[in-house]
């Protein structure tokens, strides 16, 4: 089950939802609470950074915020559920396969045998009783149901791993932003959680840049939104030129990016977003409609490194408050949260 909190724990949960509740426009319902209930438990760090983004800019959810949200992030199927449904019939398929694959070269092999016995016995059975070139016939019509069984063993092996490789896919593009190719905010989560899990078993803990376009707003409104998707797929196509190994780049939402750096700390994190800043710096964009070029497409960052213990919710606050003083410092520039 997704709620395994005893009853003190839950009790407690229910008091901070509560006041939290009560200062939103939305009634207090249970999709409400769901959506509070999940945030104040630390369960869903994608949930916590949205309702981050209300309590910051000191706005109340309304019944449609709320139920987006809800739908987005909490009504899902669980994450760790849908890998382990997901790997169990990935797993399911490359075993029959690999039956199939077996089945196929044995019946063939079993058939080159019987086509050898038929040859090697046809010489001597010339003039022999009926029944003995009965059974020479019904041999060769063995021999010849077994090719057959072999080429339809070789076909559905084929069909199963192109459905294997579908499912894939689509499990793949499910965690990728359809605009810049990049991991999407689920794909994020997974990875985030994922990296966090592994740094509660020894090491030191991953690094988080969480990067925003500067004034992205007047680029749409100069240029249009075509121009701006354009501005998104450069700032992707830099921070995949920059991640490598398990680091992952993924579009956090509008233009917002995140770049999740599991073996680096806070200072070789820093290193790495002041050379991405200074590469979006210096790109030019063309415009489709004139080709001309367009400068000042710059970028903020915040950085943050893990603290042991941390919940995924915490670190993304940390990095995106360092992304806050980085914008408001005057933009174009890297911040890094106190460790």
């Amino acid at each position: 089950m997704k709620y395994t909190d005893g009853a003190e724990k839950s009790a407690e949960y229910l008091r901070q939802a509560l006041a939290l509740m009560a200062k939103q426009d939305a009634a207090m319902h249970p999709v409400s609470y769901a959506v509070w209930y999940d945030h104040v438990a630390g369960r869903n760090a994608a949930l916590s950074a949205r309702l981050d983004e209300y309590l910051k800019a000191g706005k109340a959810l309304d019944e449609k915020a709320t139920y987006d949200l809800y739908s987005e992030h909490v009504a899902e199927i669980d994450v760790d559920l849908a890998r382990q449904i997901s790997a169990g019939v990935q797993k399911v398929m490359a075993d029959v396969t690999s039956s199939a694959e077996q089945a196929g070269d044995r019946a063939g092999r079993f058939g080159d045998a019987l086509g050898k016995w038929c040859d090697e016995l046809a010489p001597a059975a010339a003039g022999r009783s009926p029944g003995v070139n009965a059974i020479l016939e019904l041999t060769r019509d063995m021999q010849g149901s077994i090719t057959l069984l072999k080429a339809r063993l070789d076909d559905s092996r084929s069909e199963i791993e192109q459905l294997r490789q579908e499912v894939i896919k689509v499990r793949t593009e499910a965690l990728t932003d359809g605009l810049t190719g990049l991991a999407n905010r689920r794909g994020f989560d997974i990875e985030l959680a994922t990296s966090l899990a592994e740094a509660e078993t020894g090491s030191s803990g991953p690094s988080l840049l969480i990067a925003d376009i500067d004034l992205f707003k007047r680029i749409n409104d100069s240029y249009g939104h075509l121009f701006g998707d354009k501005v998104l797929k450069a700032v992707a196509q830099i921070l995949r030129d920059n991640v490598k190994g398990k680091d992952t780049a993924a579009r956090y939402g509008g233009e917002e990016f995140v770049v999740l750096l599991p073996d680096t700390p806070p200072e070789g994190a820093r290193r790495l977003a002041e050379s991405i800043r200074a590469i979006v710096e210096r790109c030019r964009i063309k415009r489709a409609t004139d080709n001309g070029a367009v400068a000042n497409i710059t970028i903020s960052i915040g950085v943050a490194g893990f603290r042991p213990g941390e919940a995924a919710h915490d670190l993304v606050a940390r990095a995106d408050s360092a992304l806050y003083a980085a914008k408001s410092g005057g933009r174009n520039r890297v911040a890094v949260s106190a460790s």
